[in-house]
């Protein structure tokens, strides 16, 4: 049970997760968005009829408050998602001494070939190998 607990704590694993989760729920919104709202534009300009609840163009109904729903849903269960998987398990990768979901860490820039990651620490360039003036 330790090796599986351990397989599915991996911070790759868990970010994948999120990023599946994420992509489902503005899925749902697009196919929204899509069937709610450019469908009914589609039909209003071809000259079939639409019924619901919504604002009409052109005699064709503009669903709105599907769309609507929609948003909220997303706004809902992204809330969701980050508190319920990324807040605990930021917290967990904390106690274990790793970072994850977090802002990257502070980079400065070399002056003679403007590469743009290196450490803040770093004394030398990594990419041309010319001392770097002090961040302090």
């Amino acid at each position: 049970m330790r090796g599986f607990k351990n397989f599915l704590m991996q911070g790759d694993l868990v970010v994948v997760a999120v990023g599946l989760v994420i992509a489902l729920a503005f899925s749902t919104l697009v196919k929204a968005f899509t069937d709610d709202v450019i469908t009914p534009l589609v039909n209003a300009a071809g000259g079939h009829g639409s019924t619901g609840i919504g604002v009409r163009v052109n005699g064709h109904l503009l669903q709105l408050g599907a769309f609507v729903s929609a948003v909220i849903y997303f706004v809902v269960f992204m809330a969701v998602v980050y508190f319920l998987i990324v807040v605990p398990y930021r917290a967990y990768s904390a106690r274990r001494g790793r970072r994850v979901f977090a802002e990257p860490p502070a980079v400065k820039s070399c002056p003679e070939c403007l590469s743009g990651d290196l450490p803040v620490a770093a004394t030398r360039c990594s990419h041309c190998g010319i001392a770097l003036p002090s961040s302090a």
